[in-house]
C-alpha cells in the first residue's frame, strides 16, 4: 500500500493509504485503508483526495463516495464510524482512466507520505521489432519521476498485457495479419501511475483467419449425441482455418454459481481415433477426454483460434438471478471452474448469455436495469485484463423491449464485445403465421413487428452508447418455418409448425438447401416454399450481403448459432469467412 502526504504530525490521529488492486485497462480496483494512530476513539472519518482529469470513482462499496469536479471525499458508513486506537478499516472502489490520487487528507490533516507527489512523465512511443506472424518485440524509452520509477505497464489495444521492469516487452501471443496498437504507462515507487504514452501500431504478416474482424461460431455439447457432431468436424469442414473464436455452449448457472453443463460430454467422454482431431485414441487413464481435450488438441493445430466457455442460454439462464445476488462470489465461481486445472489451457474466455437480464424469456427477471452493468463489472475484476468477458444479448429494439430493460450501454466498457441474437425474431411459436423471415436485416413489407430487425438492434445499442466494434452480428445456421401455407410472399397464414429434425418449425440450412431451395428474399434473409411448408432462412449469399452491411456499420464481426446447422464443407463458415475479409 502506498501513503500519501505528509508525515502525520502529533495533532493528526489517524492516517490513509491506498493501494491499486486489479487493473484490466479499462478500468481499475482502488482500496483505502484507514487507520487510528491516535491515542483516543476517531468517532468519525473523512479521507479526500484529487484525481487527474480523465480518472473517476465509478462504484464503491463501504463508505460513501462523492466529487467536486476532481475533488473526491469518502464519508464512513455508520458502522464503520468507530475507530478504536490502533484500529483500521478499508474501503474500496472501481474506477476508470490511469491516474493516481494525489493531495490526500484525512479529517483535514495530511494522510501519512508526501502531500503532493507528482506523477511519473510518459515514456517514449513504443516502437515495434522483430515482428513475425505471431510475436513482436516492443520496446520504448524510460520514463523520469521524483522517487524513481518502479516498474511499467503495457497495454496492446487498451488492455493491460504485462507488467515489467525494464523497457522492453516480447509479445507471443500475436496473430497472422492481424493489426495492434500498444501504449506504454509508467509506475513509480509509490505506485503512482502516469499518463499513457503515444500509440504504436502495426500489422503483423501475413493473412490472418479473419483481419480485424472476429468470427466466432457456438459448439454445443449437446451436438455430439444425435446430431453427431465433433470437434473433428470443424477441421474436416475447413471451417476451422476461417474462423477467430469458438463459444463453448453451455455450463449452467446453479445455486449462485457457474457449473459444469454435461459432464460426460464436456470431459470424460473417450474419443476413438476416427472421432479425435489428430487422428489418436483416447485412453482411459488419461487426465482429461471429451469435447474439452479434443478443443485442446484442435488450439494445438490452429492457435489462432480463441475459446471461451458459455454460461446459460434459453434453458439455464434461470439460474443468474440468484447468482447476481452475490457478484463477486458468482464471478469467483466461473473463474474457478474456467480455470480448472485439468483445461485451464484450453479457454481464453467467459461468454455471459444471460436470457435476459431485468427482463422475460423462459424465466423472469427484476432485479434492475443496474444488473447487467454489475456482472459485467464483477467478471471484469475477477477476471481481469487478458481475459476475454463477453456476454450474448437480446436484439429486441422496440420502445420499451428488452434492449431497454439493462444497462448495456454501461456494461460494455467491461466487457470485450456483444453477441447481438439478431435471430429468432418470429417464428411459429404463432402457429397461424404471418410467416416471416426469423432474422431479418431489414424492414419490408409485411414484416410483422417493424422493429424486430438486426438493423434497428444494433442502431438502438449504438444509441445506449455500445462501440460499434464491440457488436457482433448474429446469423442463425437454421431455419425457421411453418406448415399448411399457400402464399409464397411471406405474410402467409398458416396452421402450425412445419415439420423438422430436431422439432417442429426448425430446420438446419445443411437440410434446407436440399429439401427446400431459396426461392427469394426479403429484408436482406432468403426464402423458400415446398409444397405447403414455408420456410425463412440465411443463404451465403444473404450471408454476403449481412456481412458487407456489418463492415459498413464498422462492426466487430459476426457469429453464429451453431456450427453444426453448417454443410460438410462449411458453406455458411465460409461465406462468413469471405464476407468479412
Amino acid at each position: 500500500m502506498v501513503g500519501l502526504a505528509s508525515p502525520a504530525q502529533a495533532a493528526t490521529s489517524a492516517t490513509a493509504t491506498y493501494a491499486k488492486g486489479s487493473d484490466w485497462g479499462g478500468g481499475f480496483e482502488g482500496k483505502w485503508t484507514v487507520k487510528n494512530t491516535g491515542t483516543t476513539t476517531i468517532t468519525n472519518w473523512t479521507v479526500e483526495w484529487d484525481f487527474p482529469t480523465g480518472t473517476r470513482v465509478t462504484s464503491a462499496w463501504d463508505a460513501d463516495v462523492t466529487n467536486v469536479g476532481n475533488r473526491w471525499t469518502a464519508k464512513n458508513k455508520s458502522w464503520a464510524a468507530a475507530l478504536a486506537p490502533g484500529a483500521s478499516t478499508t474501503f474500496g472502489f472501481n474506477g476508470t482512466g490511469p491516474g493516481a490520487p494525489s493531495n490526500c487528507k484525512i479529517n483535514g490533516a495530511n494522510c501519512e507520505g508526501g502531500p503532493t507527489d507528482p506523477l511519473p512523465t510518459a515514456p517514449g512511443t513504443p516502437t515495434s521489432s522483430n515482428v513475425t506472424e505471431t510475436s513482436a518485440v516492443i520496446s520504448w524509452t524510460a520514463a523520469t519521476d521524483n522517487t524513481g520509477i518502479k516498474n511499467y505497464d503495457l497495454l496492446r489495444d487498451g488492455l493491460k498485457i504485462a507488467t515489467v521492469t525494464g523497457l522492453t516487452y516480447t509479445d507471443n501471443t500475436l496473430a497472422k495479419g492481424t493489426e495492434y496498437s500498444y501504449t506504454v504507462q509508467a509506475r513509480d515507487t509509490i505506485d503512482q501511475l502516469g499518463p499513457l504514452s503515444a500509440a504504436h501500431t502495426f500489422t503483423t504478416p501475413g493473412t490472418g483467419p479473419g483481419g480485424n474482424k472476429i468470427k466466432m461460431g457456438y459448439f454445443t455439447n449437446w451436438g455430439v449425441y444425435g446430431r453427431n457432431y465433433h470437434v473433428k468436424n470443424l477441421v474436416t469442414s475447413g471451417s476451422a482455418a476461417k474462423i477467430t473464436h469458438i463459444n463453448y455452449a453451455f455450463g449452467n448457472v446453479q445455486n449462485g454459481r457457474c457449473t459444469i453443463g454435461d459432464s460426460y460430454s464436456d470431459y470424460e467422454r473417450a474419443y476413438t481415433a476416427d472421432l479425435s482431431v489428430d487422428g489418436v485414441a483416447d485412453t482411459w487413464d488419461q487426465p482429461l477426454r471429451g469435447s474439452f481435450n479434443q478443443l485442446r488438441k484442435l488450439k494445438q493445430q490452429y492457435p489462432h483460434i480463441k475459446i471461451l466457455f458459455s454460461f446459460g442460454g434459453w434453458t439455464w439462464s434461470g439460474g443468474f438471478t440468484q447468482a447476481m445476488q452475490n457478484p463477486a462470489a458468482f464471478a469467483q465461481s466461473c473463474y474457478d471452474l474456467v480455470e480448472d486445472p485439468r483445461w485451464a489451457d484450453v479457454f481464453d474466455g467467459i461468454d455471459l448469455d444471460w436470457e435476459y437480464p431485468n427482463a422475460c424469456g423462459l424465466t423472469c427477471d427484476s432485479s434492475g436495469p443496474a444488473v447487467m452493468k454489475n456482472m459485467a463489472q464483477a467478471f471484469r475484476t475477477k477476471f481481469g485484463p487478458n481475459y476475454l468477458v463477453t456476454a450474448a444479448i437480446t436484439a429486441d429494439s422496440k420502445t420499451g423491449g428488452k434492449i431497454d430493460a439493462a444497462d448495456y450501454g454501461g456494461a460494455a466498457q467491461y466487457l470485450n464485445w456483444y453477441n447481438v441474437m439478431t435471430y429468432d425474431f418470429f417464428g411459429a411459436w404463432s402457429a397461424q403465421g404471418p410467416t416471416a423471415m426469423h432474422s431479418p436485416l431489414n424492414s419490408y413489407i409485411p414484416i410483422p413487428e417493424p422493429a424486430w430487425t438486426s438493423a434497428n438492434a444494433i442502431a438502438k445499442l449504438k444509441l445506449k452508447g455500445v462501440p460499434a466494434n464491440k457488436l457482433l452480428l448474429g446469423v442463425g445456421f437454421y431455419g425457421r418455418g411453418w406448415t399448411g401455407v399457400t402464399q409464397t410472399l411471406p405474410g402467409g397464414t398458416a396452421t402450425g409448425p412445419a415439420p423438422g429434425t430436431y422439432e417442429p418449425g426448425f430446420e438446419d440450412y445443411k437440410v434446407l438447401k436440399n429439401t427446400c431451395p431459396a426461392s427469394g428474399t426479403a429484408g436482406g434473409t432468403a426464402y423458400a416454399k415446398c409444397g405447403s411448408n414455408w420456410w425463412g432462412y440465411d443463404t451465403p449469399a444473404t450471408i454476403g450481403s449481412k456481412m458487407t452491411w456489418a463492415k459498413n456499420q464498422e462492426l466487430g464481426g459476426a457469429f453464429w448459432w451453431e456450427f453444426s446447422g453448417d454443410t460438410s464443407n462449411g458453406e455458411l463458415v465460409t461465406a462468413v469467412h469471405n464476407g468479412l475479409q
